[in-house]
């Protein structure tokens, strides 16, 4: 990872220039390449970084040494004002032999006649993920910096992490990231003594930053479950209530229709994961029950695996839902992807299961025509418009929500003692009172609920 780029970039108040690449594979349409560069385009702009050009080239694999041929590699470059030729670099105990026979570069398949370009770039950003060999060959072919995908995404949730838990978590994901890519000093370095005595090889010191990075990730992640322990009892608190998490594809506009459903000031912003912290509010206008809805880190393609591991915790948000709201940017012609990519990362946490009911929400339909909400409505009949900008689009969701945990309550009757009378006031919170009335033995109530709240509240005026 680019550690002293992200670090010059964090205290420039300029954007640097960039040019994204990106590789046709196989089983890629031309409207999947334009849509997954677009998406790059949006994270680099989020990032801090002007794209002004691409680079884009069909080929059958990334070259194993460079990700593209020799042609577009020197096209690259004049992006960039490299070479595009990468130096030789004999490895030591390595043959001359063994140089030739590294790699066999495919014939490239080109795009006709690039556009020169008319800015300079100061950083390559390539959407795919690169080995540090690709990255490293890269930057001496142009020049600049090199980043790809990964290293973009996990920048920009190390910046909008705001709390502990979340720190750690992008942070355990950075180092994992980091740990293969580092690199040895230009002349060797000299290892250090090993074994008693001094004797044995001992390590070098790349061989000790790694062996640091393990020990910092397992520093961390002792960290990560305490903090995660706590969490888990405030989750098993509240677990009687009914939950709703609104899940789904980053900037589908989550955080305003939270916002909007609750009336609390989270944090909104048009750009890509604003925000990585789960919150958790109460429905309003308030319910009894109270229903809870949480709201959940905004998924991407191509989302790397360690992110996904360190955010698991947070995401059982979703995973212990009563309700799941997968909210959709329905302006957004690349909407149907981002629904496949949302399913599959809500099935690799076990969100998705045969208790699960999930709604989805097609968001953002103040900016579509009515010809467009009508093609939705017969494409989707099940699905919900709705706009956050809309005031009874959020009141008929209110509605909604409502109606389908009503469905879900029974109702009941029970009797507190007035030894028990301060159970009273737990019932009130937990469900919906439908009356109440006082006599000598004490306080009888018609209430509705869950059946597993009402067991709880049970077994509570047994024990009391």
């Amino acid at each position: 990872m680019s550690e002293s780029f992200f670090k010059t970039l964090a205290e420039s108040t300029d954007r640097p220039a960039a040019v994204v690449v990106g590789v046709q594979l196989p089983g890629v349409d031309e409207a999947e390449l334009d849509s997954s560069l677009t998406e790059l385009e949006r994270l680099a702009k989020t990032l801090g970084v002007d794209p002004v050009g691409r680079v884009t080239q069909r080929r059958g694999a990334l070259a194993a040494g460079k990700v593209l041929g020799d042609g577009k590699l020197k096209d690259l470059a004049k992006w960039t004002g490299g070479t595009g030729v990468v130096p030789k670099y004999e490895k030591p105990g390595s043959s001359k032999k063994d140089e030739e026979d590294e790699e066999v570069d495919e014939p490239e398949q080109d795009e006709e006649g690039s556009a020169a370009p008319t800015t300079r770039a100061k950083v390559v950003i390539v959407d795919h993920d690169l080995s540090p060999t690709q990255q490293r060959n890269l930057e001496r072919a142009t020049g600049v910096d090199v980043l790809d995908r990964t290293s973009v995404i996990l920048e920009i949730f190390h910046r909008h992490a705001h709390t502990r838990e979340a720190r750690l978590q992008v942070e355990i994901a950075r180092l994992k990231y980091l740990a293969p890519r580092l690199r040895e000093s230009a002349g060797g370095a000299d290892r250090v003594r090993g074994g008693v005595g001094g004797k044995g090889a001992g390590e070098s010191a790349m061989e000790l930053d790694r062996r640091k990075i393990r020990d910092r990730i397992a520093e961390l992640k002792d960290e990560l479950d305490a903090i995660e322990n706590t969490s888990h009892v405030r989750r098993t608190r509240r677990s009687d209530l009914p939950t709703v998490a609104l899940v789904g594809y980053t900037n589908a506009g989550k955080s305003s229709l939270m916002r909007a459903l609750t009336g609390s000031e989270v944090y909104v912003a048009d750009k890509l994961f604003a925000t990585l912290d789960t919150t958790v509010r109460v429905l309003v206008p308030r319910t009894q029950p109270p229903i809870l809805v949480s709201d959940t880190v905004g998924f991407i393609k191509k989302l790397p695996h360690d992110l996904v591991a360190s955010f698991r915790t947070t995401l059982e948000e979703a995973a212990g839902a009563d309700l799941l709201l997968q909210v959709v940017d329905a302006s957004d012609a690349a909407f149907r992807d981002h629904m496949q990519v949302t399913n599959e990362v809500l099935n690799e946490i076990g969100a998705i299961s045969a208790d699960a009911t999930m709604l989805i929400l097609l968001n953002k339909t103040d900016r579509l025509s009515d010809d467009d909400k009508a093609a939705l409505a017969r494409e989707l009949p099940d699905a919900v418009q709705t706009s956050a900008k809309q005031a009874d689009a959020v009141a008929s969701l209110h509605d909604r929500i409502v109606a389908h945990f009503e469905g879900d309550l029974e109702d009941s009757d029970l009797m507190v003692p007035w030894a028990a009378h301060r159970l009273v006031h737990a019932i009130h919170e937990s469900c919906r009172v439908l009356s109440e009335d006082h006599d000598e033995i004490g306080t009888h109530l018609r209430i509705r609920a869950s059946a597993a709240t009402i067991t709880r509240l049970r077994a509570a005026l047994a024990d009391a």
